[in-house]
């Protein structure tokens, strides 16, 4: 085996471990959220399903986004933890290139770099399909949300918006709802 090889499948082993989706090939370029107005997008939105990840394993999952500055959205994703506290993580979004507006880079820490955040789908006062991808050579990790404005969304929405996955290969049976039972995420809204 070619030592390429070893690092590689290593890499895959170390990213499959971490919960999110590895396949082998490079990102699929799905269409995005067309004329996407980032103003009309700014507010509260819940997680309502996801693929899992490394960074978020709480359940009550709410993102809020705020006009920062000129071009720069205010990211503040909020989760509850299994041991009853609030773990929220502050980051920025901005559009790489403005002839895209709905895919946006985001940072949540200066050691990390950016990620994609591409919008897929909104109405706006809705639903939001969210995809990330970032390739690694041979193979390439991706993710997606779909967010609500109210802790529920109709499950055909979500049949609708699981459409638009499959329709570009992601594999939407291992996505995972997010709890968002009034009562058990009391503590985020206290």
């Amino acid at each position: 085996m070619k030592a390429t090889q070893v690092i590689s499948l290593t890499l895959l082993s170390v990213l499959t471990a971490s919960a999110q989706v590895v396949n082998f090939g490079k990102c699929p370029k799905p269409d995005v959220q067309a004329n996407f107005d980032a103003s009309r997008y700014l507010g509260k939105w819940y997680g309502i399903q996801k693929i899992p990840t490394t960074f978020q394993k709480g359940q009550c999952s709410t993102a809020t986004y705020s006009l920062k500055s000129p071009g720069v959205i205010g990211v503040l994703n909020s989760q509850l933890l299994d041991d009853g506290t609030i773990s929220s993580t502050v980051g920025s979004a901005k559009v790489k290139n403005p002839a895209e507006p709905a895919k946006l880079e985001v940072s949540f820490s200066v050691s990390s770099p950016p990620g994609p955040y591409w919008v897929l789908s909104t109405d706006y006062e809705g639903h939001s399909l969210v995809y990330s991808c970032t390739d690694f050579g041979e193979f390439y990790k991706e993710m997606t949300w779909i967010l609500s404005r109210e802790p529920t969304l109709s499950e055909q929405t979500i049949e609708e918006l699981h459409g638009i996955l499959s329709s570009f290969g992601v594999s939407v049976d291992k996505m995972v709802p997010t709890n968002q039972d009034p009562d058990y995420c009391s503590p985020m809204y206290e």
